[in-house]
């Protein structure tokens, strides 16, 4: 039997709904001979792969040291030499926050044949099935996308200049430094500016809390919301249908408060 060629193809699957997936990947994963997929992949994407193809899990969760980024690449190598095509699928897109540049680079030291299909990443597509748009015209004219935990374990310095701008900010990887974001834009006097945290956004586990900075530690400590989650802040939130209950209610409280 002749050898196949080795192939990694590294495909976006989207925020978390496996609809979301671009028909692109669903034609990558039909022809895949191997996907090595992460934590949160929809378990239904990899139906679309042939079913004799090898499925490995190489996900991380909440910091574990589980399934290091080293070894992951060290799959894709290998996988691809002793079967043919690997499909890396990844959540969102692998180029915001996903480590694919990483994963290419190391991939491409052994000559061997790489792809990326881009996918909806849920930096700007989870604010939207909330009905959060990250620019409107008259609110917001631009937006970032900041990491919350950098590869030091840190909250990006970057997000003292985002706070400092008018722009709508979008946090990745920020749940757990919930608190030191909320100092920040307290010391720059922002305490009421609109922020919204959704857990598990386009999926059918999503959860929401929404408020003002100063107000939304209790309202995600009340709601008990966790990783992962996208956070948005900025006044976009306030054009969101399905979030002004919500944060009507906040103001309400916080006006009874003062």
């Amino acid at each position: 039997m002749e050898q196949a060629t080795p192939k990694v193809t590294l495909v976006g699957a989207g925020p978390g709904d496996p609809e979301l997936i671009t028909l692109k990947g669903v034609l990558a994963l039909n022809k895949a001979d191997v996907v090595l997929y992460d934590a949160l992949i929809a378990p239904a994407l990899l139906q679309h792969a042939p079913e004799q193809a090898l499925k490995v899990f190489v996900g991380k969760r909440n910091g574990s040291r589980m399934n290091p980024q080293q070894d992951t690449n060290e799959l894709c190598v290998h996988y691809a030499k002793k079967y043919g095509h690997v499909v890396r699928l990844k959540g969102g897109d692998p180029f915001v926050f996903g480590r694919g540049a990483e994963e290419i680079d190391y991939i491409q030291r052994f000559g061997i044949q790489t792809e990326v299909i881009p996918g909806i990443s849920s930096s700007v597509a989870v604010p939207a099935s909330m009905g959060i748009p990250v620019t409107k015209r008259g609110v917001s004219e631009s937006f970032w996308v900041i990491t919350g935990t950098t590869s030091s374990g840190h909250l990006s310095a970057d997000l003292k200049l985002a706070a400092q701008s008018t722009a709508t900010v979008v946090i990745l990887m920020g749940t757990g430094k919930l608190e030191e974001i909320v100092e920040i834009y307290q010391r720059l006097g922002l305490g009421q500016l609109p922020i919204a945290l959704i857990q598990n956004g386009t999926t059918c586990e999503e959860r929401v809390a929404a408020g003002v900075i100063d107000d939304i530690e209790h309202k995600v400590a009340e709601r008990q919301l966790s990783s992962p989650a996208v956070i948005v802040i900025g006044e976009v939130v306030r054009e969101s249908v399905k979030l002004m209950e919500i944060y009507q209610e906040a103001l309400v409280n916080n006006r009874f408060a003062s």
